[in-house]
C-alpha cells in the first residue's frame, strides 16, 4: 500500500480523533517541515470554527484538489487583500476629496485677496486723482497769477 493510499484509509479515523490525538503520535516536527513552514513564514495557529464550516471547506478543498487548510489560507489571504484594497480606496478617495476641498478653498481665498487688492488699487488711484486735481487747480492758479 502507497503512503498516499494509507493516509487516505486512515482519514476518517484522524477526522474522528480516533488515532493521532494523543501524545504517543506527537513528535516534533522534521527538519523538512520546519524549513518549509519557516520559508513561507508560517505560523501556526488555533481557531474555533463550526463543524459544518471545516465539512464546507473539506468538499471545497476535495473538488479542488488540494487539502482543506491550504484552501483556507488561500481565502484568509485573498480576503484580507481584499480588503487592504478597499482600505486604501476609502484612503485615496477621501484624500481627493479633501484635495478638492483645499483647493476650493484656495480659490476662494484667491478670489477674495483679488478683490480687496482691486478695492486698495481704486481707492489709491482715486487718492491720487485727488491729489493731481488739486495739483492741478494749484498750478491754474499760479498761472492765473502770473498771467
Amino acid at each position: 500500500m502507497s503512503d498516499r493510499e494509507t493516509i487516505e484509509s486512515r482519514k476518517e479515523e484522524r477526522n474522528s480523533r480516533e488515532s493521532g490525538a494523543t501524545e504517543e503520535f506527537a513528535a516534533i516536527a522534521s527538519d523538512d517541515v520546519q524549513a518549509l513552514t519557516d520559508k513561507h513564514l508560517l505560523q501556526p495557529v488555533s481557531i474555533r470554527l463550526e463543524k459544518s464550516l471545516i465539512e464546507d471547506f473539506k468538499l471545497i478543498a476535495s473538488m479542488y484538489g488540494i487539502g482543506y487548510q491550504p484552501l483556507m489560507r488561500q481565502i484568509l489571504k485573498r480576503f484580507a487583500d481584499s480588503e487592504k484594497k478597499q482600505i486604501l480606496r476609502e484612503a485615496a478617495s477621501k484624500m481627493k476629496l479633501m484635495r478638492k476641498e483645499a483647493l476650493k478653498e484656495a480659490a476662494s481665498k484667491m478670489k477674495l485677496m483679488r478683490k480687496e487688492a482691486l478695492k486698495e488699487a481704486a481707492s489709491k488711484m482715486k487718492s491720487m486723482g485727488k491729489e493731481a486735481a488739486k495739483n492741478l487747480r494749484h498750478l491754474a492758479a499760479k498761472q492765473r497769477k502770473v498771467a
